[in-house]
């Protein structure tokens, strides 16, 4: 039994051989205080977030793309692993996607986590290799394939050629930040407190990173958000605008242009060349905030493209790997 993990800080991804993706669920765990075992893991604890009460809480095992809590990790893919694949499992053969940036303690600590919840053999394969795969980038040529994954906790930047990563670089930014950035902008000009669900409903509905030509009506959209006034800690309604939202996204969309302008300086000249004629890549949840690929475009001169299944891309280049083990053997790395 082979399975694939995209174990990403927002979401975790499960790819069984010959099934394709069979479950997509939040990174979430929530442990009641003193029990051992998670009170609930992936959508239902999700629900809790900021509405436990103090007995409960609800826990993000990842932060930045990297276990910040080993045991709630360790739960979360022991319950996520027995929901994909009911009944006895033989010990199985795991593929987790990892940051291109982990130190090899991070690394250890993800690989130390599948073996306790029943892996008999681990192997990692780089986020933004996995995510070009899932793209359908031909990796294995001799030919430049630039991705950017900007995913839950980090945005993963890399020049990929002849099945290895060239030049690359991971940013400790990504939808996270995003939610942060906008709880900021909420609590500084209307004084108003929010949660972080509340945060990523406003990024859903009306955030951008540039206006979108044609698309008049997002750019008159507004969004009425509930929350706690600062002062005096009543609740209190706020309509937000789409160019408020977009003012406060700016920071962290800069940081993200500022890495893909990194990579591209680092890159080698033939190999920039063909990202300059093939263009580059979005995957992960940050490709669809509206705009940000024609203002990725702006800033580098480059054609930038949409991935055909951008939440996706991760999970199905790491099920591409399980399917064909023995031709992908070389992206990956054994544990």
């Amino acid at each position: 039994m082979d399975i694939g993990i995209d174990l990403g800080t927002a979401n975790t991804l499960l790819y069984v051989r010959g099934q394709g993706i069979v479950l997509n669920e939040p990174s979430v765990v929530a442990v009641k205080e003193g029990a051992r075992t998670a009170l609930a893991v992936g959508t239902e604890a999700k629900q809790t977030i900021g509405r436990t009460p103090g007995s409960i809480t609800a826990i993000r095992p990842l932060r930045g793309g990297v276990i910040s809590d080993y045991e709630a990790a360790e739960e979360m893919i022991r319950h996520f692993v027995r929901k994909a694949v009911p009944g006895r499992r033989p010990r199985t053969r795991m593929v987790i996607c990892v940051p291109s940036g982990v130190t090899q303690v991070e690394r250890r600590a993800i690989v130390h986590a599948a073996q306790r919840a029943g892996a008999r053999a681990v192997h990692l394969v780089e986020e933004p290799m996995a995510a070009a795969i899932g793209a359908g980038l031909p990796v294995a040529e001799a030919r430049g394939s630039m991705v950017v994954d900007i995913g839950g906790g980090t945005t993963e930047v890399a020049v990929i050629s002849l099945g290895g990563i060239v030049t690359a670089q991971s940013l400790r930014v990504g939808g996270d930040r995003f939610d942060e950035a906008i709880t900021n902008f909420v609590r500084k000009e209307h004084g108003l407190l929010i949660g972080e669900r509340t945060a990523e409903d406003i990024k859903v509905a009306v955030g951008s990173a540039w206006p979108v030509p044609g698309d008049d009506a997002l750019e008159s959209r507004t969004f009425t958000v509930r929350g706690r006034e600062k002062v005096r800690g009543l609740p209190k309604t706020v309509d937000l605008t789409v160019r408020e939202v977009r003012a406060a996204l700016d920071e962290p969309v800069e940081a993200v242009i500022a890495a893909v302008r990194a990579t591209l300086e680092e890159c080698p000249p033939e190999l920039s060349g063909d990202v300059m004629e093939h263009g580059i890549i979005l995957t992960g949840g940050g490709a669809l905030l509206p705009g940000l690929d024609l203002r990725m475009a702006s800033a580098t001169g480059i054609p930038v493209f949409v991935a055909d299944d951008p939440l996706d891309s991760v999970a199905l280049g790491c099920g591409k790997c399980v399917e064909d083990f023995d031709g992908l053997e070389r992206v990956m790395t054994a544990a």
